[in-house]
């Protein structure tokens, strides 16, 4: 389904582009452009014509702007909700082999060091101790 949305929203960018270009431009407040010649309102007219091709403009936008709509629906329309908060209680870290054990569960660094023997006293020169 979503393909075929896609399929019809890329033919309404490449109408709607050609439709643009297509238009002649009014010059705005330069006073160039516009000036068409002969009077009549007919239809294969600057003015007919213009009328049409404003029109087909307004038709491609809407439509593109609903397919836009549709795929955007259609892209969260499956997807999951997901948290960054572990919620289903705890789980053992993986661990990579040549890299650091894992600081907690079984067998993990923090385990071994509690239950390591007390580092035996240096047997160099003492400092004498104040009282």
């Amino acid at each position: 389904m979503a393909h075929v949305v896609i399929v019809i929203h890329l033919m309404l960018v490449l109408s709607l582009i050609g439709v643009v270009l297509l238009q002649r431009s009014e010059g705005g407040g330069l006073g160039i452009g516009g000036g068409g010649g002969g009077g009549g309102g007919g239809f294969m007219s600057s003015r007919g014509t213009a009328n049409v091709l404003t029109r087909v403009t307004a038709v491609l936008a809407g439509l593109f702007f609903v397919t836009s709509l549709v795929l955007s629906i259609l892209a969260g329309y499956s997807r999951k909700p997901t948290t960054i908060i572990g919620g289903s209680g705890p789980s053992a870290p993986i661990s990579a082999p040549g890299s650091a054990p894992p600081l907690g569960g079984e067998g993990g660094l923090l385990r071994q060091l509690q239950g390591a023997p007390e580092p035996a006293a240096p047997s160099g020169p003492q400092v004498p101790q104040s009282k």
